[in-house]
């Protein structure tokens, strides 16, 4: 049987398990994609494979660093990041509270390797970060800011420099990918076909500072590629380095009544450096 006919049918059986529970077919999903490449990888052989955590194994040490309620405003919830399966899962509650109290943060960050090492995105670098995400319903686009991904320089008071962000517009609920520091829109496009089932992330970044860096972003569901916008020419580099940040990071001055208590669900993530 071929690969591609191997991960429809792996897709398909998921999404029976699924029907037949009424829960995301999480680890099925995860078990059927494990040993596929991105789609352009047969035609980009200069990407280097870096990183490739596994949940079941790795657990929270794929990352550099876990912020699981670091105001520790809400004990009960902990933990609010974890593994399960093959997947990591951030759950995020309606009383949950950053160290700033007008949002909420759950997030890990960056790429780690080793007990005492990580991935350091520098100036001049050209890096590529492909997962899959499941967004339930009851995580949903907001008026005011929703980041599920993020692109920072490390430190504290630092702005990020690309977000994935869950943005309502006149009433409708859409995922884009911006350019932060100078707020330029890259792609946007409909929350809804997306809710309640896998969506595959393949991020790519030349890290420069000025006109010297680029970004494409490609959501695919399923075999339907959803979005594949690219922006060159543009500032991705704020000083030291990047560091990608994943989880729920919202704020609570929402006017749509959107907030509620819910979860994100990340699975199969890789990392590949342009060598």
């Amino acid at each position: 049987m071929s690969t591609t006919r191997r991960a429809v049918l792996g897709a398909a059986l998921a999404g029976a398990a699924a029907a037949a529970t009424g829960l995301p077919a999480t680890d099925a999903y995860a078990a059927s994609r494990r040993l596929d490449l991105p789609a352009t990888e047969a035609h980009a052989a200069s990407w280097q494979l870096k990183w490739s955590p596994s949940a079941r194994s790795d657990g929270l040490g794929a990352f550099e660093t876990v912020e699981d309620d670091r105001a520790h405003s809400h004990p009960a919830g902990h933990p609010h990041i974890f593994a399960t399966g093959d997947n990591w899962r951030f759950n995020i509650h309606t009383v949950d509270r950053d160290t700033s109290t007008d949002r909420q943060r759950q997030e890990v960050t960056g790429l780690r390797t080793g007990a005492d090492s990580y991935l350091k995105w520098t100036e001049g670098q050209t890096w590529r970060i492909t997962y899959a995400m499941y967004i339930p319903s009851t995580l949903k686009a907001t008026t005011t800011f929703t980041h599920i991904m993020q692109m920072k320089q490390p430190g504290a008071g630092t702005s990020p420099i690309v977000v994935q962000s869950l943005r309502r517009l006149n009433g409708k609920q859409t995922i884009e990918l911006r350019l932060a520091t100078d707020d330029i829109l890259v792609g946007r496009t409909d929350l809804d076909p997306l809710h309640d089932r896998w969506t595959d992330v393949d991020f790519q970044i030349k890290v420069g500072n000025g006109s010297a860096g680029s970004v494409r972003w490609i959501l695919k569901s399923g075999s339907t590629t959803v979005v594949d916008q690219s922006k060159p020419g543009v500032d991705t580099f704020l000083a030291d380095r990047v560091r990608p940040k994943w989880g729920i990071y919202r704020s609570l001055g929402d006017t749509s009544g959107s907030l509620q208590d819910t979860y994100l669900l990340l699975t199969n993530l890789r990392g590949y450096q342009l060598a």
